[in-house]
């Protein structure tokens, strides 16, 4: 039976196809964001306009009916049976830094006070293994070890990856003080997140210019893949406050050699904290293969050749 699931800036490239995928896993849907999204999806799901860093929008939106009728039919101050919070500034320089941290904390925070405290027992954080600190540092930096799993230290030095982190222990926080009412809360790290369409783009990039996949750490995010990741999320219950690397099973580039054997060639200075897979991504994401069951179905693979 599908869910009543409200998202959070579905009108992104990766909230569409999360959008799409719950829609074909027969889920019930409203989007938050303050533009519409595009047909055909718009003709499916009802976009309501939200200023998400105004607590009071996002408590009354939370509460809403899903879909605009006349008269109305649906009950009053019906709940959704999990919230997934995609909406956020995406990178650095969109905005003034101030104002990406103002947005991204403000935003996050009141999602989550809204939903604890409304009584949705689902709830889904999108966060950024920007967190574990190179991405956007200030110069070339390491990661703390290989392969990156959630117990990494998060470290990181720019504002974008720095606000997410606050969103990040401001969930750990409200997951710990609603624990008896049986909240879950599930982080997801999302590395570079590609589009069916963006292959030969990203990856020619990646190509040509290789030290850019050191600094997303060899790894990414296919976005319909995350969209089989939010609905895995939705329907496993009991796991409390959980953070998972929304990340594809293997490393980004074409080699013989295998991941630990290449990344000791390329960042020979950064320890192994235990054995690899022979192609596992550097940004594993054995975590969420085990506890909610993913497995991929977009390799990176299928639609680009190095060759």
């Amino acid at each position: 039976m599908g869910k009543r699931i409200i998202i959070t800036g579905g009108s992104g490239k990766v909230g569409q196809h999360v959008i799409s995928h719950l829609l074909s896993r027969g889920h019930d849907i409203l989007n938050l964001d303050i533009t519409p999204l595009p047909a055909p999806l718009s003709e499916q799901v009802h976009t309501l306009r939200v200023d998400l860093t105004d607590s009071g929008h996002v408590h009354s939106a939370l509460t809403s009916r899903f879909h605009p009728a006349c008269p109305f039919y649906e009950p009053l101050n019906q709940i959704p049976d999990a919230v997934i919070h995609l909406a956020s500034y995406p990178r650095n320089m969109i905005v003034p830094d101030g104002e990406t941290y103002r947005v991204n904390t403000q935003a996050g925070y009141n999602v989550i006070e809204a939903a604890t405290r409304l009584g949705i027992r689902k709830i889904i954080i999108a966060s950024t293994v920007c967190v574990y600190g190179p991405p956007y540092a200030e110069g070339d930096a390491d990661f703390p070890s290989f392969p990156v799993d959630e117990k990494v230290d998060t470290n990181p030095m720019d504002t974008y990856a720095i606000s997410k982190v606050c969103v990040e222990r401001t969930a750990r926080g409200f997951a710990r003080r609603f624990v008896s009412k049986k909240v879950d809360v599930y982080v997801f790290r999302l590395a570079a997140v590609i589009g069916p369409d963006e292959y030969e783009t990203v990856f020619g990039k990646w190509k040509a210019r290789p030290a850019e996949m050191r600094a997303v750490g060899w790894s990414y995010t296919d976005a319909r893949d995350f969209g089989r990741m939010c609905d895995l999320a939705v329907l496993k219950d009991g796991l409390g406050f959980q953070i998972f690397n929304a990340t594809n099973d293997e490393i980004t580039v074409d080699t013989d050699l295998t991941t630990a054997k290449y990344l000791a060639e390329e960042a020979g200075d950064v320890p192994f904290t235990r054995k690899m897979g022979q192609s596992e991504a550097p940004l594993t994401n054995r975590k969420i293969k085990e506890m909610l069951g993913f497995r991929e179905e977009h390799s990176w693979r299928k639609y680009f050749s190095y060759h």
